[in-house]
């Protein structure tokens, strides 16, 4: 049994709602970053699924662009979350809208 393109998209549309709607309503700030990864994951998933559509060829090429936006996600989540913890030990709060002094 194979899975549908369109049931792959469906999925990943979803996650990504899921996923940016977690970002824009919660002030938590580890919630916001998880949601930026949800988000960013989704995508992932229909590239995936939009490469599985392609002949073989192309196919693997379709598959392997998630893997360096995977390397890029990791990092950014990385110095993401190192920002948080450093901005956490000073302010003592996760809620998002007590970094809004950051502006500049």
């Amino acid at each position: 049994m194979e899975l549908q393109a369109m049931y792959i998209q469906i999925l990943a549309l979803v996650l990504f709602t899921i996923g940016l709607v977690v970002a824009i309503a919660r002030r938590n700030i580890f919630f916001v970053l998880m949601g930026v990864e949800l988000a960013l994951n989704a995508v992932n998933l229909s590239m995936v699924g939009f490469a599985k559509t392609l002949p073989a060829e192309l196919s693997a090429a379709g598959q392997i662009v998630p893997l360096f936006t995977i390397a890029v996600a990791a990092a950014e989540a990385c110095v993401g979350l190192a920002l948080v913890i450093l901005i956490f030990r000073n302010r003592e709060s996760v809620d998002s809208d007590s970094f809004t002094n950051m502006k500049g």
